[in-house]
């Protein structure tokens, strides 16, 4: 069986190239870990920095991020208020500074993200990587810099423990089919969007990769077993998780089983029950 996974997925990495800096925000939680991670990466000599993930509308904060020096980008990893909420006043601090995401809505004085090279990173090389699952409009981005390589991973992976699928936004297809894609960069840090360093984001990929087949079949178990609806089957897969934490569990457990087939019917009571097509 498959337990809640608190540990990370990976070696921590033990050291990050020096165009690498780390300014956590001080919004520690449940869902955040220790807070969420803002990156900044400016090459040796390079005039501007890339900043991914402003945080949290949080003044102290963007002020330390504007405190690094020139930013000429701002990079934002997916949509969720603890990543981007401190957009807006970012860009402000940071003299109209445009923010890039792959989601329009997101975007302040830019494009919306595409894949591929982008070309306003002096020094760096910065690879837009679509990778949808935990949010529909989730990208991680694969930075090279002198022959060194960091992938920022957002929630797609995290420093420690797993993330949630958040169904309906999210999809565990396109989940799994994002972390096979992940799993390519072996040996190349990854750079998380909660929680520390990891050393592998290949290595991370695959262990997400099993943990994620293993509840699957967790899941197959307890609807074979008579389990009727989402909270249901969370009460049985998710058992050994803290119940604070089973609406997230439940964004999850929708998506799992979507994936499998297992038709949801909301309940006029307001619970769901499932049907086996």
């Amino acid at each position: 069986m498959t337990g809640h996974v608190t540990a990370p997925a990976a070696a921590l990495a033990d050291q990050l190239p020096g165009w690498v800096a780390l300014l956590r925000a001080p919004n520690p939680g449940p869902m955040t870990l220790d807070g969420t991670n803002t990156w900044v990466l400016r090459a040796p000599g390079a005039e501007h920095a890339v900043v991914v993930d402003p945080g949290p509308a949080d003044e102290a904060h963007l002020a330390a991020i504007a405190a690094r020096g020139r930013v000429g980008l701002v990079l934002i990893t997916h949509g969720h208020p603890d990543h981007t909420e401190g957009s807006d006043r970012l860009s402000e601090l940071l003299g109209g500074a445009p923010v890039r995401a792959a989601d329009a809505a997101h975007t302040v004085a830019g494009a919306p993200l595409t894949a591929g090279v982008l070309p306003e990173t002096p020094g760096l090389v910065v690879r837009v990587v679509p990778t949808p699952g935990h949010t529909k409009d989730s990208v991680c981005f694969l930075a090279e810099h002198a022959g060194e390589r960091v992938v920022l991973t957002g929630d797609t992976i995290l420093g420690r423990g797993t993330t949630v699928v958040a169904h309906p936004d999210g999809h565990l297809g396109d989940y799994l089919t994002s972390l096979d894609l992940l799993s390519a960069y072996r040996g190349v840090p990854a750079l998380p969007g909660h929680g520390p360093a990891l050393a592998d984001c290949g290595a991370a990929a695959d262990f997400y990769l099993a943990h994620r087949r293993a509840r699957l079949d967790q899941v197959r178990a307890a609807v074979a077993a008579g389990a009727g609806t989402p909270a249901e089957v969370v009460a049985a897969v998710y058992a050994d998780v803290d119940r604070s934490l089973w609406w997230a569990a439940e964004w999850s457990v929708r998506a799992q089983l979507e994936y499998l087939g297992v038709e949801i019917r909301e309940s006029g009571a307001g619970g769901a029950e499932l049907e086996q097509p």
